[in-house]
């Protein structure tokens, strides 16, 4: 195995690009992987990387996954998306020995990689999902809090992203995400198991930490998985603020759940959307925040937010600082999330600090 090489599968896309430009700073030189060679080498321009720096060539995962094979990378770090299709063969090419990191945030792709766990403890892999904002903004909140505690009754998450608009293309990757996290419909835990509920039907209305009221609506996501696992609490809810909280909007995401989950609806929308071009623009508010309400059956509470800047640049953060790790050894074998795998440190390295809402109360 090439113990040097981080490569970067969607190397020329907006996350991907910013992973990379972490990994250079560094100090480490990753192996851009796209499908067209003249934006990888002006990807790679960009970064500094000298004119003959490796690339790969590859148009699609099971073409990336033949190549992960091939060559057999340290670490792959997935930015291409459509994660629940994509990170089970990619993360599988992997083994044995090598490591593997997405961004995936919906429930379909964490259960996908979760599952072969124990496939990649026989093969001394780490499998990390969910290395962004959303989940590790809300997670590493939960697992701070519930540390040397006993395992709480219930939880509750809330992401309230705050990220720059790039000019250009939605993308197939991006509209893909949206579509199918609105089609799983509601979800969240009781009694331990994952049950359905009726999309949007969970409000809360947030005083952010520097007194911005918002409104944070219930979707189904990363976040309620990673919750779940790192407290193991019976019951947690996940809720969003890049979701309107109008009951107009909040009326109708059930019928629009319904209808993208029939199969040539969802193709259309996410073909419609990936075409839809953006206008660049500034991120809505200074901070991004991650929330967490932990509750215990002795009645104890304890509240507490995690702070960072634009979601996005925390996303390649967490993703770069992940992959950097898992290259050195740092996490043991199996399939995790972030904070699971590296502890809270890594929401602190990559450019966060928690807020503690209030002390523990009765």
């Amino acid at each position: 195995m090439k113990q040097s090489e981080i490569w970067i599968l969607g190397a020329t896309g907006r996350v991907g690009r910013a992973v990379a430009a972490r990994i250079v700073a560094a100090g480490t030189v990753p192996v851009l992987v796209g499908r067209d060679t003249d934006r990888l080498r002006k990807a790679a321009a960009d970064l500094g990387l000298d004119a003959d720096s490796k690339i790969v060539v590859a148009s699609g995962a099971d073409a990336m996954a033949a190549e992960i094979t091939r060559q057999r990378p340290a670490v792959v770090v997935n930015t291409i998306g459509n994660y629940a299709e994509s990170a089970v063969p990619l993360a599988r090419a992997c083994m044995p020995g090598g490591h593997y990191v997405d961004q995936a945030n919906d429930p379909t792709a964490f259960h996908r990689l979760c599952a072969l766990h124990d496939e990649a403890v026989a093969a001394g892999s780490t499998l990390v999902t969910g290395a962004g904002f959303g989940v590790v903004g809300t997670e590493a909140v939960v697992a701070r809090l519930c540390e040397n505690r006993p395992v709480p009754s219930r939880v509750r998450v809330d992401a309230v992203a705050s990220a720059a608009v790039e000019e250009g293309l939605l993308g197939a990757a991006l509209a893909t995400g949206i579509v199918d996290t609105f089609a799983t419909g509601g979800r969240r835990y009781e009694g331990g198991h994952l049950v359905k509920t009726r999309l949007g039907g969970e409000v809360h209305q947030l005083t952010l930490p520097d007194g911005e009221p918002m409104s944070s609506v219930g979707v189904p996501s990363g976040e309620l998985i990673a919750a779940h696992r790192v407290s193991g609490a019976p019951s947690v809810s996940a809720t969003s603020g890049l979701v309107p909280g109008s009951p107009a909007v909040r009326a109708a995401l059930p019928l629009v759940s319904a209808i993208l989950r029939i199969r040539a609806v969802r193709t259309f929308a996410i073909n419609r959307m990936s075409g839809i071009k953006a206008k660049a623009a500034p991120r809505p508010r200074p901070h991004t925040w991650g929330h967490a309400v932990i509750t215990w059956t002795d009645g104890t509470v304890r509240e507490g937010w995690l702070r960072t800047g634009d979601a996005m640049d925390f996303t390649a953060a967490v993703a770069a600082q992940t992959a950097l790790q898992l290259a050195e050894g740092k996490a043991r074998p199996g399939a995790h999330t972030p904070s699971a795998a590296l502890g809270t440190s890594l929401a602190i390295t990559a450019g966060a600090d928690f807020v503690d809402a209030d002390l523990p109360r009765h």
